[in-house]
């Protein structure tokens, strides 16, 4: 691949992107599911467009004659993913630097609430339905708990900033306790993993491309393991919280670097820090939110200006491209796979309805009118990122079969399209934006102004 046909691709797709979303727009689709659209089109998603293929072919009279098309659309698919990675970081450390500590003082109550309640029912579901299918797997009943437990940062925030609700008690109840939920699903993965290298007579190497100590040298820690891991990222995130801090008030108060070095600076330590929860066994999902959650009291609220910069550049330009890449890796062709198609019916239909009830239940023993309960309800239904990643983990190591981790990828279909569109219609009541009257309802309320006491 040369320069030329690599930038003929990249304005080609770069386009799609900005010119379906704007279409769909007119008709209500949010901005979301447009981008996830603009993935299937352009990925082999086995609904045949193709498109990647299809724009390497017309392009190939650029590419030197050594050069197989097929290895210029890998190349080129390779580098999508590596910016949807880059997007799924940026995300997460605005998700981070968007939260209101008054908020979070304020919502101590639903957080707690919503994060057991949507934990721990969706997991005994989860195990449920792993032990109806094989109830001699324990690791594989654990796993299938964890998948069910995990929310969707990725799909709960841009609806959130999209609907204005980012700084509202509401928003950060759901965005907090969606983290906390993730964080522990983490370590009911880990603890999956673990048994299952027990059972089998493994201790490490099995997880390719992992960065964690865990995976390659899981023996040094020996029956400790599980509870050196817990007290690891109890301390990983107490310490990156203080830390991130201080360093972020450094930068900006001591060595004073200008707008463009401490944007640099900045996301040097949120790719820093990422990578030594990767080491850690911490996905790196949860270490740039961290990053952002120490850095928001010094980014956001002390220079807005710095803040508007890092969105312009996340949902300017890496963001667009995470929900373009996630697109692309949804397969259609799982729904032809034997037994995937039951197997899948029950999943879904036992993660969705204990997804909604715990969290309505949650919300509403904590205050929450019904219209926030149902809509933080379908929040935590959406299962991507973390989701998609702990089923590969399964497979790859062998402690799920394919039908289970095929009914996981019908799962993550069936959940993120239509939740953006349901949510924004539950909220809004039926009403359209202009008309709604959010602003006078306290669940969906966003404060004017926010103290400086609050914030130190």
């Amino acid at each position: 691949m040369n320069d030329a046909s690599f930038l003929v691709l990249f304005l080609a797709i770069t386009a799609i992107m900005a010119i379906l979303p704007f279409a769909l727009r007119r008709i209500g689709i949010p901005a979301v599911i447009s981008l996830l659209l603009v993935g299937m089109l352009i990925g082999n998603t086995g609904i045949g467009v193709n498109l990647i293929p299809r724009l390497t072919d017309l392009v190939s009279f650029l590419n030197p004659p050594n050069v197989e098309t097929s290895a210029v659309a890998k190349t080129f698919t390779d580098f999508i993913d590596m910016l949807g990675a880059l997007g799924l970081m940026f995300l997460m450390a605005l998700a981070g630097m968007e939260a209101d500590f008054r908020l979070i003082k304020s919502c101590k109550r639903p957080v707690i609430a919503l994060s057991v309640f949507t934990f721990l029912l969706p997991a005994i579901g989860g195990f449920l339905v792993y032990w109806h299918y094989q109830p001699n797997d324990l690791a594989g009943q654990l796993l299938y708990a964890s998948l069910f437990a995990s929310h969707s940062v990725g799909i709960v925030f841009p609806v959130m900033r999209e609907l204005k609700l980012s700084q509202s008690r509401f928003g950060a109840s759901v965005l907090i306790a969606t983290v906390i939920t993730d964080i522990l699903s983490i370590i009911l993965l880990a603890v999956s993993v673990q048994i299952f290298r027990q059972t089998q007579n493994i201790s490490h190497n099995v997880i390719n491309g992992s960065l964690s100590l865990f995976d390659s040298h899981a023996e040094f820690f020996g029956q400790h393991v599980l509870s050196v891991f817990m007290v690891i990222i109890v301390v990983y995130i107490l310490v990156t919280l203080f830390c991130v801090h201080k360093l972020g008030r450094w930068i900006i108060n001591k060595l004073n670097p200008g707008e463009d070095g401490t944007i640099t600076l900045i996301l040097l330590v949120i790719l820093f820090v990422s990578l030594i929860g990767e080491l850690f066994g911490v996905n790196f999902i949860v270490g740039a939110f961290i990053a952002g959650l120490g850095l928001s009291k010094v980014i956001r609220h002390q220079d807005m200006t710095l803040f508007k910069k890092f969105e312009n550049i996340g949902y300017g330009f890496l963001i667009p491209f995470l929900f373009v890449s996630i697109g692309m890796k949804t397969d259609f062709k799982v729904f032809l796979e034997p037994n995937a198609i039951t197997t899948a019916l029950v999943t879904v239909a036992v993660l969705i309805g204990t997804k909604i009830g715990s969290g309505y239940i949650a919300m509403r023993l904590t205050g929450f009118k019904n219209r926030a309960s149902m809509a933080a309800g379908l929040m935590t239904v959406p299962q991507l990122s973390a989701t998609l990643t702990a089923a590969a983990i399964g497979k790859e190591i062998g402690i799920i079969a394919p039908q289970f981790f095929n009914a996981i990828i019908i799962l993550s279909i069936v959940t993120t399209l239509p939740i953006p569109t349901l949510v924004r219609a539950t909220i809004y009541g039926g009403k359209s934006k202009d008309e709604n009257d959010n602003m006078k309802d306290q669940d969906f309320a966003v404060p004017d102004v926010v103290q400086e006491s609050d914030l130190l």
